[in-house]
């Protein structure tokens, strides 16, 4: 399943993030993100996390990998592997696969750097930035319960 949403402005971005976070509350989801440096990966990710009622700071994990935010309605994993690169990728992919399970949100930022066909449910989010304040976000599912979470945020 893909989906395609333009948020013009921040307010389209809140309401985008909202609608996922309300999606994924009741399933979870491993989350891929794509985008160029500044599309608003992080971004995004914060957003959700707000809506998840996160009280942690929410910042880029890129330099330690791994940022664990516990404080709201589920646990969210957020992996930022842009200095892993591709090998360093290789040593985790089976760690990854355990952040795909059970009602947890893990976000992988730069997940282009893996080499590895991920084998398990996932959800893709290609994030493009059109201008300042515009981002094309595309969401592609790879599994069932990816499926249905974007089924909810097509709702």
């Amino acid at each position: 399943m893909s989906i395609k949403y333009l948020c013009k402005n921040l307010e389209d971005t809140e309401a985008l993030s909202k609608k996922f976070a309300d999606a994924v509350i009741n399933y979870g989801a491993f989350v891929c993100l794509y985008g160029d440096v500044g599309s608003g990966k992080t971004a995004f990710t914060r957003l959700v996390c707000k809506y998840l009622e996160v009280k942690e700071k929410v910042t880029s994990p890129s330099f330690v990998i791994l940022n664990e935010y516990k404080s709201g309605k589920m646990p969210v994993y957020h992996f930022d592997l842009y200095r892993l690169e591709h090998e360093g990728v290789s040593t985790i992919i089976n760690e990854l696969d355990e952040y795909s399970e059970g009602k947890i949100l893990t976000f992988v930022e730069w997940a282009e750097f893996h080499s590895i066909p991920l084998p398990f449910d996932r959800i893709e989010i290609n994030i493009i930035y059109i201008d300042e304040n515009q981002r094309e976000f595309i969401f592609n599912s790879f599994g069932k319960k990816s499926e249905e979470v974007l089924r909810r945020i097509s709702l």
